[in-house]
């Protein structure tokens, strides 16, 4: 039984988004972190060996500033997207984040990690 040019549309598979997709490219859900929040997590997951090289790696690969960098991070650590996403960073931030305050040395030196 011949099939005609028609038949071949109708039994064409359907391209399905992929799990976690938006309707929209390039635009973030509600809940979802953008492309941004993302590498902000994914940069502060890394390790830096020389001075100046996270600084430098947030201007190149983030485009932002230092401070708006650390600014827009301690926002992060409060959304939930942001605990889904990277949850053990997360955590290990907020930890660093609330025992850093007030804390002293004996000799009354101020150690930053």
């Amino acid at each position: 039984m011949p099939l005609g040019p028609d038949s071949s549309a109708a039994r064409a598979p359907r391209e399905e988004a992929p799990a976690g997709a938006t309707e929209r490219p390039g635009v973030a859900a509600p809940g979802d972190l953008s492309e941004r929040d993302r590498l902000i997590l994914a940069l502060e997951g890394r390790t830096f060996r020389y001075v100046g090289a996270k600084e430098r790696a947030i201007r190149e690969e983030v485009g932002i500033s230092k401070v708006a960098y650390y600014v827009r991070l301690n926002a992060l650590l409060d959304e939930p997207a942001a605990l889904r996403a990277a949850p053990s960073l997360v955590h290990r931030l907020r930890g660093r984040r609330t025992s850093g305050s007030g804390g002293s040395t004996a000799g009354g030196e101020h150690r930053v990690a």
